[in-house]
């Protein structure tokens, strides 16, 4: 059974129609992200473990943009954008879950869109986004308020979502759901033979989440998991508790917020 937000369940695929699935959805991808949330209460251990500086994090902002009721996360559109460091910023378009046979050839060829699939402990998904530039001071003029949304998106952009977005809801009518501020870190850990990415989410509201991710392609991706679940089990990093997924919980948490 697929779960409420796309995903297949991976207690399940060994041995039955999820692992046919995941090999077709990764015959069909640009590229496989493994993921791993962490409890708040095990993240200083865990980056201590993994040997991260603090001092090399790269600071970001996130913003997604969405209705008050979530309509965009119901159909599975995600709608962000970002500003860094230095004056950089992207967007993104993206849907899930998708299979990459039936996306439409116009858009599947054109070199701003991505299929990957994100397999977690919790389970797998697919999706395909279609990402553009900016820059960090037109995100931020967006997230004041002080510019229209649409202009922080391209035209293959615009286009997308007009043909995904539920009827009568425009660029322009969504909430602006954000910032939340993004430490990010790239290592490379004892025993590990690829980057491993640490994203920490800090809320509004003091929670955090920390996820911990690697990209490989899709022909590696059954070798690499079995290579990063055994060295983050080696450095005292293991599955456990609820697997959150961070674009739920920005947008759980501002749709929660009381309206003006």
């Amino acid at each position: 059974m697929i779960q409420d937000d796309g995903r297949y369940p991976l207690e399940s695929a060994v041995g039955d129609q999820h692992l046919a699935d995941l090999i077709d959805l990764l015959e069909g991808s640009d590229t496989c992200e493994l993921k791993l949330t962490v409890p708040d209460s095990e993240i200083g251990s865990v980056g201590s473990s993994l040997g991260f500086d603090v001092l090399e994090d790269q600071s970001r902002e996130v913003v997604f943009f969405d209705t008050p009721d979530l309509d965009l996360h119901a159909k599975g559109l995600v709608v962000r954008a970002r500003r860094s460091q230095g004056g950089h910023g992207d967007t993104v378009v993206k849907v899930r879950p998708v299979v990459p046979s039936a996306i439409p050839p116009e858009i599947r060829k054109s070199k701003k869109v991505g299929v990957e699939v994100d397999v977690a402990p919790e389970g797998f998904v697919c999706s395909a986004s279609v990402k553009g530039t900016t820059d960090a001071a037109s995100v931020r003029w967006v997230i004041l308020e002080q510019e229209p949304i649409e202009r922080l998106f391209s035209k293959k952009q615009r286009k997308v979502f007009h043909s995904l977005a539920p009827k009568g809801v425009h660029l322009n009518d969504l909430t602006v759901m954000g910032p939340i501020t993004i430490l990010k870190l790239k290592s490379i850990p004892e025993g590990f033979d690829r980057t491993l990415v640490a994203e920490m989410w800090l809320y509004p509201d003091g929670s955090r989440i920390l996820e911990l991710s690697t990209k490989c392609l899709p022909g590696e991706a059954f070798d690499v998991a079995a290579h990063w679940d055994a060295n983050l089990r080696k450095h005292g990093v293991e599955p456990a508790g609820q697997q959150r997924t961070k674009t739920s919980v920005a947008l759980s948490y501002f749709s929660s917020l009381p309206k003006e």
